[in-house]
């Protein structure tokens, strides 16, 4: 079983954005093919950040009623069927498609760093470089690809179902397993934690702001990107291409940075050679012509590593799973649903303005606050490399 699990873990991250970095790459594609205007163009890429806010907020729900496993199962079931129906012609099945697909998403993301910890109890640091690694693996594969494969089916919007395929292999090694976890009568003798009592903490306050802030610069680099360099005169190909380099950066980066933070004493400087490298790929991007884009890319991939280091700092929270579960539930829910005005209000702001210019100012703003939030939480996190071996029935 525990080779299902580390193949859950594997298929799951490499899941994790694969459906909305390939949506990224053919945004201009697709407003050529379905004729919509500014606003259906700035809401579309704010959908996944919104999913991952409501939907992510009723996982502790759900997985208290079925259990962690089968929730799992579900949400993977919820992805391959809404990009499955991205295929159909259609805005209004697009949006549909991606709302049901995100939602699915959003429960993985969720619930991915309690099923890390419990049933790799000794080894949360590992296994969350893993899957942010394979996260940022399929995300590079996807950005990079998915512009030819669509021009190959004649399609964006064929280029964006293919990947259900990719969400449907994550179903098998996650159908065991949950067939195996525990009935829904022995999950509700588990204690119940609520995620909202930790914004009272200072922990709960600086874990959801620096998780805010980083979601709201990610998806907002993720979602616009590809854009931003297209105006500046680069063909979408090769936009994207970047936006698939980016991804793979940062692969080795969080390798590097993970081994770091893993040490005592040293999630500090973690965190700091992350947020201090986003700083320099957003004070870069704005200012560099386009040829030299990649020293901004190559900063902004690092830069991505924020990510794996608060979602470690999430599976060190708690005395549990479940407190575990609700600190993740909490940074999730509040910090996805304040992102997801990033990529809405820029794009707006990007199409009333004509460019890119301001939006990439404002983005660079947010990576002060970003590196400043982590300044803070690295004082008061527990350091150890590992948590405290708990019970994985």
């Amino acid at each position: 079983m525990i080779f299902l699990a580390i193949a859950t873990v594997v298929l799951m991250g490499i899941n994790l954005r694969v459906g909305v970095v390939s949506a990224s790459a053919l945004f201009n594609d697709l407003q050529n093919l379905q004729g919509y205007g500014a606003f259906i163009s700035a809401t579309l890429p704010t959908i996944p950040v919104l999913c991952f806010a409501v939907a992510g907020s009723v996982t502790v729900w759900v997985t208290r009623k079925i259990g962690l496993e089968r929730a799992m199962l579900l949400a993977i079931l919820l992805l391959t069927i809404g990009l499955s129906l991205r295929a159909v012609e259609s805005t209004a099945m697009l949006i549909a498609g991606t709302i049901i697909s995100m939602s699915g998403l959003a429960v993985c993301n969720v619930s991915l760093p309690s099923f890390v910890r419990k049933h790799f109890p000794e080894r949360t640091s590992l296994l969350t470089s893993t899957y942010t690694i394979c996260m940022s693996l399929g995300a590079a594969v996807a950005s990079a690809v998915a512009v030819p494969i669509a021009q190959q089916l004649s399609s964006p919007l064929l280029g964006l179902a293919v990947w259900a395929v990719l969400a449907l292999i994550a179903v098998i090694p996650m159908v065991p397993i949950a067939i195996k976890s525990k009935k829904p009568a022995a999950v509700k003798a588990v204690k119940h934690h609520s995620p909202w009592p930790l914004l009272a903490t200072r922990n709960g306050l600086l874990i959801t702001g620096l998780f805010t802030v980083q979601a709201l610069l990610v998806y907002s680099i993720v979602s616009w990107l590809p854009s931003m360099l297209v105006s500046r005169g680069m063909n979408s190909a090769t936009a994207g291409l970047m936006l698939g380099i980016l991804q793979f950066i940062s692969i080795p980066a969080i390798a590097l940075v993970m081994s770091i933070a893993s040490r005592p004493r040293l999630l500090r400087t973690a965190f700091m050679i992350a947020t201090g490298s986003s700083l320099v790929g957003f004070l870069s991007l704005p200012i560099l012509p386009t040829n030299l884009s990649i020293i901004s890319v190559v900063f902004l991939g690092i830069g991505f590593t924020v990510f794996p280091l608060v979602m470690l700092s999430i599976s060190r929270s708690g005395e549990s799973v479940e407190a575990s579960a609700a600190m993740s539930t909490l940074a999730q829910t509040v910090g996805y649903l304040v992102a997801a005005a990033g990529p809405f209000v820029l794009g707006l702001l990007a199409s009333a303005l004509g460019g890119w210019t301001l939006p990439m100012w404002l983005l660079l703003g947010f990576a002060v606050a970003q590196l400043l939030l982590a300044y803070l939480l690295s004082s008061g996190v527990p350091r150890r490399a590992a948590l405290e071996p708990v019970d994985s029935e």
